[in-house]
């Protein structure tokens, strides 16, 4: 929760939007959408490994759709609390991301247990 809480405040901050993707780069848009599937890949992983810690299983769909729903979240942060004014199309492509990167977290937490059991 902390990490999502955190991740949150940070998505809708315009100052840190702009800090971390300038208008005046040639690829700000490219560069944003990359680095939105790592901060939910984190956010797949941390949520993974809080199931694992209560003892609850995990499902790649599942943990991408709950990561996928908190990307939507964002969206509707992002225009409730900054102003933000996108199309539908890159809210759907940025909800896309946070779906992707969902999987990805689960998938890393696997890997890394496969690695730490060998």
């Amino acid at each position: 929760m902390l990490v999502a809480g955190a991740l949150f405040a940070l998505a809708i901050s315009n100052a840190v939007y702009e800090a971390t993707s300038p208008g005046w780069f040639t690829f700000h848009v490219l560069l944003r959408k990359s680095y939105s599937v790592f901060a939910f890949a984190l956010v797949g992983f941390a949520y993974v490994r809080t199931l694992q810690a209560w003892g609850r299983g995990t499902q790649l769909f599942g943990t991408a759709l709950v990561v996928g729903l908190y990307s939507a979240l964002i969206e509707l942060g992002q225009r409730w609390f900054a102003g933000a004014r996108e199309p539908f199309s890159s809210q759907a492509f940025d909800i896309a991301c946070g779906f992707v990167g969902g999987a990805l977290g689960l998938l890393i937490s696997r890997a890394l247990e496969r690695l730490r059991t060998r």
